[in-house]
């Protein structure tokens, strides 16, 4: 009599392998993670220099023959580390998994892949007042050097706005606030004077719990009614100019009174992704050791990787004052 088989069972570790490795390609619960941070940069050592090189000069009125212009050169260093999830599973769940719980376990698995770049960006943001990025600023700085200008000149995407109720600020100061961040990345000069986020329609809107409900009202409504009734700018902007804002609520935030803001459609993302060893899995199962000692699986993912900071120019962090 042949063994009654169960929808969403999954008996042996073929059909558990490939139920983790479908999971991972479909998994899709951190959708920012595309916007913000790089495509992956693959590694081959344990420590990666970066070099960002200056960008190309802009055209010129031709006076006086051509003036060919080098390229400038900052220095980054990523190291990558060592991660893994692993989880055990009796051999007799498998048997008597008739409900597919063993596939909702396995799915968890898989989901942490993106959880892990997810909490590495999360905290690369969060340390972003006081980590360096390739200027040798903090992430997040009053003071990164604007080499388009011969003095001290500075730029900064650590900028506040003020507002009646910080932790709590109405729909409209969270719109006009979103709009000064806008319009700070729209400013950001490159060395040769180029205005580097002229062309960004499409952005990427952290904020933590605290901010969701202003958020989603500055990001949603066409009409404001916090005292009055006022046309929404924000809004008015996107049918207008086309500029989009997506909302990230990020649990993982520990901010109540600031967010961030991410240029979505350039070439420079605010974060990179490494890896030097991409995603494994792994599998202790039929004829292992442990399922002769312990009558168990395990099953594993494994990478070398780390995330790090790209360009802070792509980058604004907003303190509500």
């Amino acid at each position: 009599m042949p063994t009654p088989t169960f929808p969403g069972r999954l008996s042996t570790s073929r059909a558990i392998i490939g139920a983790i490795q479908q999971a991972i390609e479909t998994d899709n619960s951190e959708a920012w993670i595309a916007r913000v941070y790089s495509e992956v940069l693959r590694s081959d050592q344990e420590v990666e220099d970066y070099a960002w090189i200056g960008e190309t000069p802009k055209m010129r009125e031709w006076i006086g023959g051509r003036q060919a212009v080098g390229l400038s050169e900052s220095n980054y260093s990523l190291r990558n580390k060592h991660f893994e999830a692993t989880i055990r599973i009796p051999v007799a769940w498998l048997r008597r998994d008739k409900t597919g719980q063993i596939r909702q376990r396995i799915s968890g698995l898989s989901m942490a892949n993106t959880e892990h770049w997810a909490d590495l960006g999360a905290a690369l943001i969060e340390a972003g007042e006081s980590a360096r990025c390739y200027d040798g600023q903090y992430f997040f700085d009053t003071d990164h050097p604007d080499p388009s200008t011969s003095d001290v000149a500075t730029q900064s995407n650590d900028v506040t706005y003020d507002v009646v109720a910080p932790t709590a600020p109405t729909a409209a100061e969270m719109s006009a606030a979103i709009i000064y961040a806008i319009k700070t990345l729209l400013a950001v000069k490159s060395a040769k004077g180029r205005k580097l986020n002229a062309a960004a329609r499409r952005f990427v809107l952290r904020v933590g719990l605290d901010l969701m409900a202003p958020a989603a009202a500055a990001l949603g409504n066409t009409v404001i009614a916090d005292t009055v009734s006022v046309t929404n700018t924000l809004i008015t902007l996107g049918t207008l100019g086309g500029f989009q804002v997506e909302l990230w609520v990020d649990p993982r935030a520990t901010w109540t009174d600031r967010f961030a803001l991410f240029r979505a459609d350039g070439q420079n993302p605010a974060l990179v992704r490494q890896e030097e060893q991409g995603l494994q899995i792994k599998a202790q199962a039929e004829g292992s050791p442990l399922e002769f000692d312990e009558d168990a699986h395990e099953y594993g993912l494994d990478a070398w990787r780390n995330g790090g900071y790209g360009f802070w120019e792509s980058a604004v962090l907003v303190t509500l004052t």
